[in-house]
């Protein structure tokens, strides 16, 4: 792991490093607030799973974050989006797809399966390297996101219900099987078959659970989101997902608000309280 910056930040340490990577090949980078807490003791650490087009920087910089890690004692993580830099031929050709837009699942398809692997990349390289690197707290870790992110903690939290106690999101792609940018990437990544897709998807996965999650799933949602109106969203099918398999869900709407980080800077506090009540 080589430190790329550190920098004090509400009494604790904002840093952003650099770990070569087995499970992609090739060096990741990602960025950890160190609450002022863990000089005392280990915290809960919490994932940050950022959305399309994003980086490592983008959570830390946009959604104010850390003065809330720092009150409730939690260790905020945010990895890079993708794997960068692969060579591969169309990598960066789309906004929605390749470069920023990983969907923190492991690729089947040629030649994304070679270096597309996010989801082993978090549970297998990341999340190992935080709690032996890290003041982090072991069995205390919890996940949360916006967009492809929000997508990423849903699915993530479902898959690995044994590594995650809390779960949150920002606008979340909860049902990709049935939205354009999910249809596409899945079918790029994933390829033609259907089946495989189902467990890369919120509502699928939740459909598949014979009991409760975690005690509660916090998503909001602006009204006002362009995103929302193209059916990429679609919180209205978790909801209905969550309440078929008894899963306390709180999905909030919001007047007024899109999608951006003001959006989520607006309601940061609440999310961050949610997570240290849970992971406490």
């Amino acid at each position: 792991m080589r430190t790329i910056t550190k920098t004090q930040c509400f009494g604790g340490v904002q840093g952003y490093y650099q770990n070569d990577s087995d499970v992609i090949g090739s060096p990741m980078k990602f960025s950890v607030y160190i609450p002022p807490q863990a000089l005392e003791a280990p915290v809960p650490v919490l994932f940050f799973l950022a959305g399309l087009t994003c980086t490592e920087e983008t959570f830390m910089i946009k959604a104010g974050a850390q003065r809330y890690a720092a009150e409730h004692g939690i260790m905020l993580v945010a990895p890079d989006t993708s794997p960068r830099n692969t060579g591969f031929a169309g990598v960066a050709d789309h906004w929605d797809f390749g470069d920023g837009a990983g969907f923190y699942l492991d690729a089947t398809e040629a030649p994304w399966n070679q270096r597309f692997r996010m989801e082993s990349y978090l549970v297998q390289d990341l999340l190992p390297l935080i709690m032996a690197e890290f003041p982090a707290r072991a069995g205390s870790v919890g996940i949360f996101g916006h967009s492809m992110g929000g997508h990423g903690a849903l699915t993530l939290a479902l898959r690995h219900p044994d590594l995650f106690r809390s779960v949150s999101a920002f606008a979340p792609i909860t049902a990709p099987m049935q939205s354009p940018w999910g249809q596409k990437a899945f079918g790029l990544y994933l390829g033609a078959d259907q089946e495989a897709w189902r467990e890369h998807d919120a509502c699928e996965l939740m459909a598949q659970r014979s009991s409760q999650l975690t005690s509660g799933i916090l998503i909001d949602q602006g009204l006002n989101d362009q995103f929302l109106r193209q059916k990429q969203l679609l919180p209205e099918l978790f909801e209905a997902a969550c309440e078929k398999a008894g899963q306390p869900l709180s999905l909030r709407r919001h007047a007024g608000y899109d999608h951006g980080y003001y959006f989520i800077a607006s309601f940061m506090h609440d999310h961050l309280a949610f997570h240290a009540e849970q992971l406490k």
